[in-house]
């Protein structure tokens, strides 16, 4: 008798859920979209629950399909670790690993770090998914997530690979139009560009007196929001108002002359370069190559450099 669930399907379903549509599970997998559809319509038969809720456009997962993807990745994750710990793949790094990074960082700079590290490593399967903020981390769905700021989980490794601090920075053009302020109190009267990302409080930034000063908190505003930082950074270009963002996006614009930092004499919020990753994964070989690949990468390099 032919079990209801077989060690393939788990993969198979993992990457369905991680593709968000047949068509694009489709596409990874190097399948037809109805050979995905028949095969997961076998899945939902042999085990008698509907797994996929199924739209024209998208898909969503039922409760079963939740519960399903939720196993399917810790028993991979598991069978992963189990070959590492055998030795079969401990000394050449080898098989999947899944990296999650913001949209701007990971585009700029971790996609092409990627590319050199599958030339060194050809035996390691890259998957690199972007997202505008960092994934759950209770959430196996990734590897390793390369993440600004250090992560509230103590659960998880977190690995700094680089210093990184917010700036507050406007054009030469609108400093020219509206003057440039000179205390707190003078950015009251200014337009700020917000960006509109994870849990931080929207339109609220911190600036603190020194090292050791006193911090102020302050609300901003402006006419112009985003969630994508690199729009943000353009709309600074253009003169629209002040920005604050890491100095990873904005140092080439600075060095150019095209941006100018403003108040100098305070000390913004850090944004360090962070590398994290599940303690259970810290003994895979892939895992750790690819740490140390991007640690070495990201070594002494001043921001425009890299």
């Amino acid at each position: 008798m032919e079990p209801r669930l077989q060690a393939a399907d788990l993969g198979f379903f993992s990457a369905l859920a991680m593709a968000g549509s047949l068509s694009a599970a489709a596409r990874e997998l190097s399948i037809t979209t109805a050979a995905v559809s028949k095969r997961l319509s076998q899945m939902e038969s042999r085990l008698g629950v509907p797994l996929v809720n199924r739209t024209t456009r998208r898909m969503s997962l039922t409760v079963e399909g939740e519960t399903m993807l939720r196993h399917a990745r810790s028993i991979l994750a598991e069978m992963a670790d189990l070959e590492e710990q055998l030795g079969a793949s401990r000394s050449t790094p080898s098989g999947l690993l899944r990296v999650n990074a913001t949209l701007g960082f990971g585009r700029s700079h971790i996609g092409p770090l990627i590319s050199r590290f599958a030339q060194q490593y050809p035996q390691v399967d890259v998957q690199l998914q972007l997202s505008v903020d960092p994934p759950s981390l209770s959430d196996d769905a990734f590897d390793v997530c390369i993440r600004f700021g250090p992560p509230p989980d103590a659960r998880v490794i977190a690995r700094k690979i680089a210093s990184n601090q917010r700036l507050l920075c406007a054009s030469p053009a609108y400093i020219a139009r509206h003057g440039e302020p000179k205390t707190t109190a003078d950015l009251a009267r200014h337009n700020f560009i917000s960006i509109r990302q994870g849990g931080e409080a929207y339109g609220v930034i911190k600036l603190t007196r020194g090292r050791a000063g006193k911090t102020e908190t302050l609300k901003t505003r402006g006419n112009l929001t985003t969630n994508d930082g690199g729009i943000a950074v353009q709309w600074a270009l253009d003169g629209h108002g002040i920005l604050m963002r890491a100095e990873w996006d904005i140092r080439p614009h600075l060095a150019q002359g095209q941006l100018v930092q403003l108040l100098l004499q305070f000390r913004t919020p850090d944004a360090d370069i962070y590398a994290v990753y599940p303690a259970q994964h810290k003994s895979t070989a892939r895992v750790r190559a690819f740490v140390e690949f991007v640690a070495e990468a990201f070594k002494g390099t001043e921001a425009p450099g890299i």
